[in-house]
């Protein structure tokens, strides 16, 4: 039996991307004219007001977790000098997705999914319209795919409903995962195994990256700005139900994680700034079922999306628990 956790000190990298920032504005990850001066600025104007919305942060936060965001596709495989296949599949309800199969010469299949506003590249972060988005840096998959393929890896990754280039489900609204995990089923019929165990038995590893629950964007950003977090959880909650019908405290993967079984490496950015995220990490850990379990955490930066370029630096412990647990 295994459950163990790891720290990548700060010391193995030569920069402290994000850790030393004092203004609150640059540690959430927005420039200038971004989502956290938006609502600082409007905060500062109603000092003292109730209002119907509560506060501005609230209505950003509703706002995406709506309808997400739909970026564009701006890197492929063969930049990296990887053939590969454009191809597609219907999720489970029949959304059309696009994906990508990169072939190797093994037997041994991964599935990529992608965090929320991103797609099967990354997220553009560079670019003028996404910069108010996350710290206002690219992130890319494609070195992090490169690894795993030179590593004898068959890859499938693919865009989720409402991203990329996929299809549009649920009239573009955005389920939080909930509804995303009919797409998972469908990249290859498995996955979701609390709701599908069935589905998921030929499945031999599972490997996690910054998972979050629901409410912790909303209850750290409220600090963030000096506003009561319950308070704001609960207002960002009445918002999501009006707008799509979902609670904000159903996308909890602690609730779920008593159906993970498998092998399980779960990687998570310790000081992130927009969220609890060694509370949350450590939660949904601890939730998880499986015997064998790792969890590592990453502590070179606060920026959140700083870790989804993580393993694209420093594949090696991706690579040794997939060749660990896979035949």
């Amino acid at each position: 039996m295994s459950n163990e956790a790891y720290t990548l000190a700060a010391s193995d990298t030569a920069v402290d991307v994000g850790a030393n920032d004092i203004d609150y504005k640059k540690a959430l990850g927005a420039d200038d004219g971004g989502l956290v001066d938006t609502a600082v600025e409007a905060i500062k104007g109603m000092a003292g007001k109730v209002v119907d919305k509560l506060d501005p942060l609230t209505e950003q936060y509703a706002g995406l977790f709506k309808t997400g965001l739909r970026t564009p596709v701006m890197r492929k495989p063969s930049d990296y000098d990887m053939d590969f296949e454009e191809t597609w599949f219907p999720s489970m309800d029949g959304v059309p997705l696009e994906a990508w199969f990169i072939p190797a010469p093994s037997d041994k299949l991964l599935i990529i999914n992608h965090p929320m506003t991103c797609n099967r590249y990354g997220f553009p972060g560079h670019l003028p319209e996404y910069k108010a988005y996350f710290g206002g840096f690219e992130v890319n998959f494609l070195p992090e795919l490169t690894a795993l393929h030179d590593a004898g890896y068959n890859i499938l990754t693919y865009d989720l409903r409402n991203c990329g280039r996929s299809g549009e489900g649920n009239g573009g609204i955005s389920g939080l995962g909930l509804l995303e995990c009919r797409d998972v089923v469908g990249s290859v019929r498995h996955i979701a195994m609390a709701k599908w165990p069935d589905e998921f038995r030929h499945i031999e590893a599972l490997a996690l990256l910054n998972v979050v629950s629901g409410p912790t964007f909303i209850e750290r950003g409220a600090e963030n700005l000096g506003l009561d977090p319950a308070a704001a959880a609960k207002r960002l909650d009445e918002r999501c139900r009006e707008t799509t019908g979902f609670s904000v405290f159903d996308f909890r993967p602690q609730d779920y994680g008593h159906g993970v079984t498998i092998p399980t490496f779960v990687a998570q950015l310790r000081r992130d700034f927009l969220i609890h995220g060694e509370k949350d990490g450590q939660e949904i850990f601890d939730s998880l079922a499986a015997e064998t379990k790792e969890l590592l955490w990453i502590d070179q930066s606060n920026q959140r999306f700083y870790a989804y370029n993580h393993f694209g630096q420093h594949p090696e412990r991706l690579i040794e628990w997939f060749d660990k647990h896979m035949a």
